[in-house]
C-alpha cells in the first residue's frame, strides 16, 4: 500500500494492477476534492465512514447528493464531479487503472488543468 498526501486529506493505494485499481481517499471534514473529469479512467465510491456531498455535472445543471456510509455512486468516463467532505470522510474508491487521468476544471488548491497531486 502507498500513501500519496494531498491538499484535502490523502488517499492510501492499496490496489494497483493493469486491469483495476483501488483506494481510500480520506477527506478531512470541509475540504474538497476538484471538480474534475476523466478521459478514461471508469470509478465507483463507496463511503466507508463519514459524510460527504458529491456534486455531479457541469455548474449550470449542477446536481447535490448526499451520502452516507453505505452509499455508493458510478461514476463513468467524462461525469464531471467533485467530493465535498461534510464530515472527515473515508471513501473506498475502485476503478479502471487510469491513475493520472485527470482534467480539473475548478480547484480550491491551484491544481487547474493538471494532474498532479
Amino acid at each position: 500500500m502507498r500513501r500519496v498526501p494531498k491538499p484535502w486529506g490523502h488517499e492510501d493505494i492499496w490496489a494497483e494492477t493493469s486491469r483495476y485499481a483501488g483506494k481510500l481517499l480520506h477527506i478531512r471534514a470541509g475540504q474538497r476534492l476538484s471538480r474534475q473529469l476523466h478521459r478514461e479512467k471508469d470509478e465507483t465510491f463507496l463511503v466507508q465512514r463519514g459524510t460527504l456531498r458529491l456534486e455531479v455535472g457541469a455548474v449550470d445543471a449542477l446536481e447535490v447528493l448526499t451520502l452516507g456510509p453505505g452509499d455508493t455512486f458510478h461514476c463513468p468516463p467524462r461525469t464531471i464531479h467533485r467530493m465535498v467532505a461534510v464530515t472527515d470522510v473515508d471513501v473506498i474508491e475502485v476503478s479502471t487503472p487510469e491513475l493520472d487521468d485527470v482534467v480539473r476544471l475548478e480547484d480550491a488548491y491551484g491544481r487547474e488543468g493538471t494532474s498532479e497531486a
